[in-house]
């Protein structure tokens, strides 16, 4: 007996919705067969938004470009500078005065 599956997709949800998701699912009739997450989507013109901000500034928006992950990207945003060499920065605390 040959099965007609339906394959739906639901999403990707509304960015201001928390969690960033699309669903890939295979249903038999009522039921669930399969279904794929897909994690990620999302994009507000983050790019254009740091050509006019310090990294300062702008590590407030770089939470909000994966809900999932946030630490790793405020990582990647404050380190990445430093491993390129765009600037350096002292080892050790120096004494003004």
């Amino acid at each position: 007996a040959r099965k007609d599956l339906l394959v739906v997709n639901m999403g990707p949800h509304h960015p201001s919705m928390h969690g960033v998701l699309r669903l890939i699912v295979t249903l038999d009739g009522e039921d669930v067969i399969d279904c794929e997450p897909i994690l990620g989507y999302l994009h507000r013109g983050m790019e254009k938004i740091a050509e006019n901000r310090t990294i300062i500034q702008y590590l407030p928006y770089v939470t909000r470009w994966d809900y999932l992950a946030t630490m790793f990207t405020e990582a990647i945003t404050v380190n990445a500078p430093e491993e390129l060499g765009i600037f350096k920065y002292l080892k050790e605390p120096a004494i003004l005065g």
